[in-house]
């Protein structure tokens, strides 16, 4: 039983066999991709603060110390993004910061919002008439907070990261796999493009790792909506010191995760965090948001790779690099995007114009 699935109401049920085939599962069973595929996007860390304290999480501030953008700010940082070119506005910041941090709550309530969402929603309205279209990651979400910010995303998403109980989320506000389960289909069930994925190296075994790309492919069965899973390993930083999956590790999960998934679901490998070199015969088709403007404030001592990095990533694996938007292009022509976003891709502007090269229409 995965921890918390049933408080939250998650029906997911993954039998031994399918982990067993799973586990069985490595780089010679999978293919490579035809294409890879990237995002230009600029990174919005719309406040520091987080209720939780992972033990390898360097995003949160404590509190007295965590910030929070003004919308002047955020709309600088997407004039500059939409300068560049990006197309993506990377909105995150960690769970219910105005829940744990009373300064942040006290900054919103001055500024005329009664919680982040609806101050992200403001966000992410900038963003938009900045020329990007926003992605949003804000953590766990209630079905309320979501559909509070569903009409002014491209697509969300949320980090599953593994449904194994793990010492690393220690603390008095332990995450939950169930929760984060429970916002995973909560996008499905709103129909919102949506982004997970499991990360590598927290004191999960191989049996979690398979468990965990069952569910994600179980609800995305049952809904449709996942467009990509990233496979992220944990990486040596100030906070954790409990060491980086080396690339055997790697190249095995990224097939597993290949594997697992539906051929319509990218596997995605974060540039900076990996030699996506070395895992491009593992199955990966996406090498993730990558900004030419602002950092990895998630992880701040990976700088981003250069496009040209990128392009040699794809010609020493031979084949094509293809820009894409934050939200896959199937979601598009399917007619999963709000009016917002729709009309913001229609538009007969620079933006709007930008969007569509990029669709390739």
């Amino acid at each position: 039983m995965i921890p918390g699935a049933a408080d939250y109401g998650v029906d997911v049920t993954i039998a031994d066999e399918d982990v067993e085939r799973l586990l069985a599962v490595g780089p010679d069973d999978v293919a490579p991709a035809p294409e890879l595929s990237f995002a230009r996007n600029v990174f919005v860390p719309l406040t520091t603060a987080c209720r939780y304290t992972c033990t390898y999480c360097t995003y949160f501030d404590p509190p007295g110390e965590a910030s929070l953008l003004s919308l002047a700010e955020v709309r600088e940082i997407c004039r500059r993004g939409a300068d560049a070119g990006c197309t993506e506005a990377l909105f995150t910041f960690g769970d219910d910061p105005d829940d744990r941090y009373g300064a942040i709550h006290d900054r919103l309530d001055e500024w005329g919002y009664d919680s982040i969402h609806t101050y992200l929603r403001a966000a992410c309205e900038v963003a938009i008439e900045e020329g990007l279209l926003p992605h949003s990651n804000p953590g766990d979400q209630t079905r309320e907070q979501m559909a509070a910010v569903a009409d002014v995303n491209a697509s969300m998403g949320v980090m599953l990261e593994t449904t194994a109980d793990v010492d690393a989320h220690a603390g008095p506000r332990r995450k939950v796999p169930g929760q984060r389960l429970r916002t995973i289909e909560t996008a499905g069930e709103l129909g919102v493009p949506f982004t997970t994925g499991i990360l590598v190296g927290i004191g999960e075994g191989w049996a979690d790792r398979a468990e965990s790309l069952l569910a994600i492919r179980e609800l995305h069965e049952r809904h449709g909506h996942v467009q990509e899973v990233i496979v992220q390993p944990v990486r040596e930083n100030e906070r954790w010191r409990g060491g980086t999956p080396d690339l055997e590790t790697l190249r095995r999960t990224t097939a597993m995760a290949r594997a697992a998934l539906p051929d319509e679901i990218s596997v995605q490998v974060p540039p900076n965090l990996v030699a996506a070199d070395d895992l491009v015969d593992c199955g990966i088709d996406d090498l993730g948001g990558v900004s030419p403007v602002t950092d990895d404030h998630v992880n701040p001592d990976y700088a981003w790779p250069a496009l040209r990095e990128l392009e040699s990533i794809a010609e020493a694996a031979d084949v094509p690099l293809r820009e894409r938007l934050p939200v896959y292009e199937r979601f598009v022509e399917e007619g999963w995007l709000p009016s917002r976003i729709e009309a913001a891709i229609e538009a007969d502007d620079d933006a709007g114009e930008r969007y569509r090269a990029v669709l390739g229409t």
